[in-house]
């Protein structure tokens, strides 16, 4: 099975799935106008529950807006994104939203969510599973690279996706230095093409299948579909 760790609501969202072979997916609205995600999270919750067996949603939360904490109460997990959102991830304010559910943070935005950064919120909440997107980096290179790995390092319970990293090396660094069960396939769709996101671990050549089989879909199950319905 190939699960999808986070791709969001939309137009065209199963007719991609399906061109790229992924049985199911996590999905979050994007960003919101205005303040708050109401409205958008009850349409990504709509979507889920008309797709079951393919789709489970996940609240896109702004810990800054009002009755933000009213968003995770009936959630199956929490997605959060610092930069488009402008709030830090170590705000004290995403603690009080942060309750053991899985977390996605958009990860490797200066200043915001930088790989330390989600490292010191994952520190304060071990119970919690953090999932980091780009490989807990944008610029997958120098410093921002070996910050990845020593968020990873310093965080059992943190965990990084595959969405948008052009480096295999990077990818089988981690499976490498921390083992396969570290690493979890996301395509971002619209941004990215989920076929091109399967390709870059497919083409990471230390790979093998049972590592390439818990990164496309084992991870995932364990830690974010857990008790969401059919695996």
């Amino acid at each position: 099975m190939i699960v999808d760790s986070l791709t969001f609501a939309g137009d065209g969202l199963i007719a991609a799935l399906d061109e790229a072979g992924i049985e199911r997916a996590i999905v979050c609205p994007p960003r919101a106008r205005g303040h708050g995600y109401d409205v958008e999270n009850a349409q990504a919750n709509a979507l889920a529950a008309e797709r079951p067996d393919r789709l489970v949603a996940f609240a896109r939360v702004d810990p800054l807006a009002p009755g933000a904490a009213s968003h995770v109460e009936q959630a199956r997990g929490i997605f959060l994104h610092p930069w488009e959102d402008a709030f830090r991830i170590t705000d004290p304010a995403v603690d009080a939203i942060v309750d053991g559910l899985p977390v996605i943070v958009a990860t490797g935005y200066p200043f915001v969510s930088e790989a330390l950064q989600v490292a010191e919120l994952a520190r304060r909440h071990p119970e919690t599973p953090f999932v980091a997107t780009n490989g807990a980096q944008i610029n997958i290179s120098g410093l921002g690279q070996e910050d990845a790995f020593l968020a990873l390092e310093a965080c059992p319970n943190l965990f990084v996706q595959t969405s948008g990293v052009y480096r295999e090396d990077f990818l089988e660094g981690v499976v490498e230095r921390f083992g396969a069960e570290r690493l979890l396939y996301a395509s971002a769709f619209p941004q990215f093409d989920p076929r091109l996101e399967l390709l870059r671990v497919r083409w990471a050549p230390k790979l093998g299948d049972e590592a390439q089989a818990a990164i496309l879909g084992g991870n995932a199950t364990r830690l974010l579909l857990a008790g969401t319905g059919p695996g």
